[in-house]
């Protein structure tokens, strides 16, 4: 009789309850941290671009040097501007 007991509260379920584990209120998705202090450029293939990076001057391929802005919105690194 004990052993039918046992199995009988063996094959019951338990219910589970699951909480949500909260995100910390610290995290913030990347796109608005990065929204903070950007500024319209204009590319060299003539389109506007919102960056939020420092401009910088970089070497190009033919050898010279050009300038570029840096952490561009669409996930640019960086865009060639026009001079």
């Amino acid at each position: 009789m004990k052993g039918i007991a046992v199995l009988l509260l063996a094959s019951l379920s338990v219910p589970q309850v699951h909480t949500p584990n909260p995100r910390p209120h610290f995290v913030e998705p990347a796109y608005t941290a990065a929204h903070k202090g950007g500024r319209w450029y204009l590319t060299r293939t003539g389109h506007a671009v919102y960056c939020y990076g420092p401009v910088m001057t970089v070497s190009a391929t033919d050898g010279g040097i050009e300038r570029v802005a840096t952490l561009c919105r669409d996930n640019k690194v960086m865009v060639p501007l026009k001079e």
